[in-house]
């Protein structure tokens, strides 16, 4: 099973997402092809009403503990709320480009 999909099913078993977006953006920076090895995903989910970012990150690592977080090197996180996610008008930002290793 590819990694996007490791990660997807753990937070959709976890979190029950409305919105969840898992891009692997590991072509991106300096790694081997089909790295599998930095992603940015969005997640909106009512479970995170009410917790500030941070719980909301250790939510999402936590999902994803154990197999996926020793597997991969990067993970941007997007934790929104459904309110948030639409007075975002339903957008993620774009991932800054790579500055380090051989594409700097």
């Amino acid at each position: 099973m590819r990694m996007q999909d490791k990660i997807e099913q753990a937070l959709t078993e976890t979190l029950s997402p409305l919105h969840l977006e898992v891009v692997d953006e590991s072509h991106m920076h300096s790694v081997p092809e089909d790295a599998q090895s930095h992603f940015k995903v969005t997640v909106v989910s009512e479970s995170f009403a009410g917790k500030p970012l941070i719980q909301r990150h250790r939510a999402v690592n936590q999902a994803l503990k154990g197999d996926v977080m020793g597997q991969i090197h990067a993970l941007a996180l997007h934790t929104l709320t459904p309110e948030e996610w639409f007075a975002k008008g339903g957008a993620a930002p774009e991932s800054p480009p790579c500055l380090g290793g051989s594409k700097a």
